[in-house]
């Protein structure tokens, strides 16, 4: 036979495809469910990413967004914010709404919410649309409300609202705030009144915490990337916080590009775990091609031919599945929008994003090679006699060339992954994770393997068969332990991470947490605030503690404003922070480094700092922090490091200063307060009758909100993980397949000596069984680990899990993996013995 072009070569492996390629249906679906994966990931953040960037005016409500903390902007800045164009103002705030008059039974005497105070020119951009009517200015009287505030407080138009010193009327129902992505997080639902109907209110005081905006809607001739970096630079002393259209949402979108990159390399892992099944699948198609193979080499086929036949077949194959994998990845973010509702920031209608589905096509492309190379390999480089005695003689062995091929595919595939990431570190280590456990679960199973072959054999005859099974030629034993030992994992991992959030929800927030906050004391009155707290409940613990906000503009010889991009993990470099002062080590916080100050300290600036961000910032005691306050820039020397625990749901400050350093400052104090629930109604009235313009924070609600957020994140991690789950399962399927023909000769041997179905099946349950046992002890571990890991170094949260819960789940897995297992063999029992003797 003469050497075979590509066109010949293609002629025979197009008829000698199934109809519907039956044999490489598992390289089609290994390949498709993880390039959808991939390609849906890519999409839905592309999407999200540019509904942001387009939208970015209306997030942000004008081309540059200035902000500042306890303060507004003079005279001279005003009007130099005018000169680039026009200009609008908001003040924005945490503050109770008490309805006037009689309430019905169970409504609260009186709600939290974020209190925004805009003028004539708000929205420059967009609109501020109501149910009843158009929006126009408001008068001083006025205001509008959200659907959350009407629903909790029963109130409606023409309602009577009291902030403070100030009465209220509802005018109208807000159904749309233009810029309410740009204001990021609220405790309380939203209302809104003019500036002058705010300062009405006598909530603004020195020391109030509340946040200023000035929105500048720019003239043409201005860039607005251009004036935001002149600005920053000019007043990188100020502790203002800059943004312009293009950066409207920055916490939204690192959230978004964040959470993208970890499902992204869920998926990855998934299509590089599912490739374990891919290369089973080819393998298992192969050995049922062994004859057609062993002839076409008889007949004179070189190793060329053979490679260019089955690859252009297995080739077709994945390209299909890689096309069809493109196509509904790139059509299921429009239903994963619609599905989470209001989960997501923005709603991204349907487009095309050709850079993350050229990605995800070159992941399939890759992975097929990688995995399918090795079966192929072995197809074109063994000699027809071993093909004819596959049955009983497996070489498995690759040359060199081979092997090299497959290292330059998979040094592709790493510099791929981590060539797309934003955190090459982090990707590398989720990888090697992967990777680790992969390698342990084959170096099990080659272990095994080799004790089975040297145990002695057992008397009872379906013992020995299980055991046999285990090492004899062809058998799949190492991709079974790997498929069976990554689901067991898996659902380990997902049982510890659940019951120990939910422990961490139920069990040790609540204990530690205070039952209130309370914001806005003024500072000369904490004795009075003392004393009324303590009439309304006498057992209860006070922790009043100052509150400031500044912003750090240096750190040891490093000017913030000067850094191109911030170091990784430094979150208390982005806008203001919470500032206090102490003479004593506050609670919650354990001195790791350094010394406290004494109580009667005079002399320069002193700060304690986190010790984690000490080391994110790479300073320590001794080392200088400048932080700007109210717009003075303070520089201390750090004079202690302190681990602070977070989790107390009380006051934990990253930075705390000496007092002299602070206490002439404006400020007010803040408060928790630790008694039995059933005072709340009653604190919260006494409270405002003497505050009016305090803020009380339930922090049940809270803890509700945290424990929303915590139940979404978890079933985000089940569904990611499913997609691993599902790759278990195919590898599992995969070394059915590639065990099929072996199987079936020696189950018709077994049924020609007198062997029932049933005693074939138990055979195959017994060592599918023996593997569950032996894997499930590995599976508890890792799997522990991993929940581990995820709760107590990513959450910082208490580890705290449902043994009980885990070891069910893992019995469950086990059953369910083993029914898998079971349901591939089945077919194996009614294979025909003339059949399977002449494929030997």
């Amino acid at each position: 036979m003469s050497r075979l072009g590509w066109r010949a070569a293609w002629g025979i492996a197009r008829r000698d495809l199934h109809l519907g390629f039956r044999g490489l249906r598992l390289l089609f679906l290994c390949l498709f469910l993880g390039v959808a994966t991939l390609a849906a990931i890519g999409s839905l953040t592309s999407a999200i990413t540019q509904e942001l960037r387009d939208r970015g005016r209306l997030i942000l409500g004008g081309d540059i967004e200035i902000g500042m903390t306890q303060r507004e902007a003079g005279l001279g800045d005003l009007e130099a914010f005018r000169q680039l164009g026009t200009l609008s103002q908001t003040i924005r705030m945490r503050a109770m709404a008490q309805r006037v008059g009689q309430g019905r039974g169970g409504i609260p005497p009186a709600i939290l919410t974020e209190l925004k105070g805009v003028d004539a020119a708000y929205p420059l951009y967009g609109a501020l649309t109501l149910e009843h009517g158009p929006y126009r200015p408001l008068d001083a009287g006025d205001i509008l409300i959200g659907d959350a505030l009407v629903e909790r407080l029963g109130i409606g138009r023409g309602a009577k609202l009291r902030y403070g010193d100030a009465l209220f009327t509802v005018r109208d129902i807000i159904k749309d705030e233009p810029d309410r992505l740009g204001e990021g997080f609220t405790l309380g639902p939203v209302a809104i009144t003019s500036l002058s109907g705010l300062r009405r209110t006598g909530l603004i005081q020195p020391g109030s915490l509340y946040s200023t905006k000035y929105r500048i809607r720019l003239n043409p001739r201005y860039d607005a990337a251009t004036v935001r970096r002149d600005w920053e630079k000019a007043r990188a002393g100020e502790g203002w916080t800059f943004k312009d259209r293009d950066r409207a949402a920055p916490g939204a979108n690192r959230f978004i590009d964040r959470m993208g990159q970890f499902l992204s390399l869920i998926g990855l892992a998934a299509l590089v775990i599912a490739g374990i099944g891919v290369s089973n699948g080819v393998a298992s198609y192969l050995a049922g091609k062994r004859n057609g193979i062993a002839t076409l080499k008889v007949l004179g086929a070189s190793a060329a031919d053979i490679a260019r036949i089955y690859r252009l077949q297995v080739g077709a194959v994945a390209l299909l599945g890689i096309v069809v994998g493109l196509l509904v990845g790139a059509a299921l973010p429009p239903l994963v929008v619609a599905l989470a509702g209001d989960v997501l920031p923005v709603s991204p209608g349907f487009r095309l994003f050709p850079l993350p589905l050229a990605t995800s096509a070159l992941y399939g492309l890759l992975i097929a090679f990688l995995f399918t190379f090795p079966p192929l390999a072995r197809a074109r480089t063994q000699p027809a006699a071993a093909l004819f005695r596959g049955v009983i003689e497996n070489r498995s062995g690759l040359d060199r060339r081979s092997l090299a091929a497959m290292a330059v595919a998979g040094l592709l595939l790493l510099a791929l992954a981590l060539g797309t990431a934003g955190d090459p570190l982090f990707s590398a280590a989720v990888l090697g994770a992967v990777g680790a456990v992969l390698l342990l679960l084959l170096g099990i199973g080659v272990a095994v393997r080799r004790i089975a072959r040297r145990l002695p054999r057992p008397r009872r005859p379906w013992l020995r068969l299980a055991f046999a099974n285990l090492h004899r030629p062809g058998a799949q034993t190492a991709a079974l332990i790997v498929a069976l030992g990554l689901a067991l994992t898996l659902f380990v991992t997902l049982a510890g991470i659940e019951t120990s959030l939910n422990a961490e929800i139920r069990q040790v927030v609540p204990k530690k947490a205070p039952a209130q906050i309370v914001l806005d004391i003024p500072a000369p009155q904490q004795q009075r605030f003392r004393a009324i707290a303590l009439a309304q409940a006498p057992e209860a613990q006070l922790n009043i503690v100052p509150v400031l906000r500044g912003t750090i503009t240096g750190y040891g010889d490093t000017r913030v404003a000067d850094l191109a991009q911030l170091p990784e993990g430094a979150w208390l470099l982005r806008g203001e922070r919470g500032v206090t002062y102490s003479a004593r080590l506050p609670e919650g916080s354990d001195l790791v480094a350094g010394t406290w100050w004494p109580a009667d300290y005079r002399g320069p600036p002193l700060v304690s700092l986190d010790a984690e961000a000490a080391r994110t910032l790479g300073i320590g005691v001794g080392d200088s922090l400048t932080v700007s306050i109210l717009g003075r820039e303070i520089t201390a020397r750090i004079a202690s490091l302190r681990k602070v625990n977070w989790d107390t749901m009380g006051f934990n400050y990253v930075l705390v200063f000496s007092p002299v350093t602070l206490q002439s400052a404006p400020h007010s104090v803040a408060a928790t307060i630790t008694m039995d629930p059933r005072h709340d109604a009653a604190m919260t009235r006494a409270l405002l009758a003497a505050f009016p313009g305090v803020s009380v924070i339930a922090v049940g609600d809270v803890i509700d909100q945290v424990g929303t957020i915590l139940t979404q994140m978890s079933r985000a991690i089940l569904v990611a993980a499913s997609v691993a789950i599902l790759a278990g399962i195919a590898v599992l399927v995969g070394a059915i397949a590639a065990a099929r023909q072996s199987r079936s000769y020696d189950s018709v041997i077994l049924k020609t000596l007198g062997a029932t179905r049933l005693q074939l099946l138990g055979g195959q349950a017994l060592e599918y069984g023996l593997l569950s046992l032996l894997l499930a002890i590995v599976a508890l571990a890792l799997g522990s680990a991993a929940a581990w890991f995820v709760i107590v170094q990513v959450f910082d949260f208490t580890w705290s899990p449902d043994w009980a819960v885990m070891l069910g789940t893992l019995a469950g897995g086990a059953l369910l993996t083993l029914g898998v297992g079971l349901a591939g063999a089945l077919p194996l029992l009614s294979v025909r013995p003339a059949r399977a003797l002449r494929q030997v």
